[in-house]
């Protein structure tokens, strides 16, 4: 794909109100997810809940692509059609994670990088060929107490960087994603400053390596106080402290910025979106690539066996975000959508 290919994929990935599920939980996480509704991670539980999301009618109409597990898009869908044959038979773009995780840092206690860089080259060449047209690479940086570290952050941000720069050589659009963790008691300005510091170093690196930035996305979290803090920062603050950030840092060639939900319940991470747009326009799209904030719902009405009650659930959550990237989400619109 040439370097205008990467663009049109990007600026399509952020087309419109659409926005990315993400499903390319590991092993672990949909391990853990399963068990919370008593179903065991078998390969063919695994396979027929993806199939439940990606065959749900009308999705494509909120959704303009999903990234893929390594293990997922080897498989096929209970209609036997591989995976990203029936994703792109609806008009979705398919993705594929392409890291292989993050693993504690050399001499720096509580902080991780990840690693996946070696056969990365040959590893994204076989993704394409069983239909990727873009990847991501999930940086996953710990905050407060003094984190993160310049250390922790030169070492994601250069990785993210080099990543990036093979995925578009091999002729995939990457999608960054220096996922700053939430889990402390950290407050809204360490958050934010933290992001900010990352936005910065990653920048840099994306230029050092010669990326071209119209043809990536960058998938942050938003600037939130930690889980565990004493005073959470409300909706207004969240978007406005979120938005300095990337007026800051993130430079106007990126076409889009596609938010992770970082472990916030649906509710929040749809009004957070909304109040973002609101105060647009932007130089680049605000949307989402959201796995439990797309999901949560309709992992729960599945339980195994209900397919039609997921699907509902997973449509109803994508709808409710296609409004908030149009700044016209309300809560309301929760009790509505469930009516109709």
């Amino acid at each position: 794909m040439t370097g205008r290919g990467l663009q049109e994929t990007a600026q399509a990935l952020v087309a419109g109100h659409k926005g990315i599920l993400a499903a390319d939980e590991g092993d672990a996480s949909i391990e853990t997810r399963f068990e919370s509704i008593g179903i065991e991670s078998t390969e063919a539980n695994r396979r027929a809940y993806r199939d439940m999301l990606f065959t749900t009618p009308g999705a494509e109409e909120f959704i303009s692509g999903v990234i893929l597990f390594d293990e997922t898009i080897r498989q096929r869908a209970l209609d036997g059609s591989p995976f990203p044959e029936l994703l792109h038979a609806r008009g979705l773009i398919v993705g594929i994670k392409a890291d292989i995780g993050a693993f504690p840092l050399p001499f720096a206690p509580g902080e991780t990088v990840t690693e996946g860089l070696d056969g990365l080259r040959s590893r994204l060449a076989e993704y394409r060929e069983l239909g990727a047209s873009f990847a991501k690479w999930r940086a996953p940086i710990a905050v407060g107490d003094g984190l993160p570290s310049d250390y922790a952050v030169h070492a994601n941000t250069h990785a993210l960087a080099r990543y990036a720069a093979v995925s578009q050589e091999a002729g995939l659009v990457p999608i960054v994603e220096p996922d700053l963790l939430m889990d402390g008691t950290h407050s809204i300005g360490e958050s934010a400053a933290a992001l900010s510091r990352v936005l910065q170093s990653l920048y840099d690196e994306l230029h050092d390596q010669r990326v071209d930035l119209a043809g990536t996305l960058l998938k942050p979290n938003m600037a939130l106080s930690g889980y565990r803090a004493a005073d959470r920062a409300g909706v207004e603050e969240v978007a406005e402290a979120t938005l300095a950030c990337f007026y800051g840092f993130v430079p106007a060639a990126v076409p889009g910025i596609v938010f992770l939900s970082g472990g916030q319940s649906s509710e929040d991470a749809t009004a957070h979106l909304d109040a973002m747009n609101r105060r647009g326009p932007h130089p680049w799209a605000l949307s989402f690539s959201f796995s439990r904030a797309l999901q949560n719902e309709a992992l729960i009405a599945w339980g195994g066996k209900d397919v039609e009650a997921g699907q509902r659930e997973y449509l109803k959550r994508a709808r409710l975000n296609a409004a908030a990237r149009a700044g016209a989400y309300t809560p309301g619109l929760e009790l509505e959508t469930t009516q109709a």
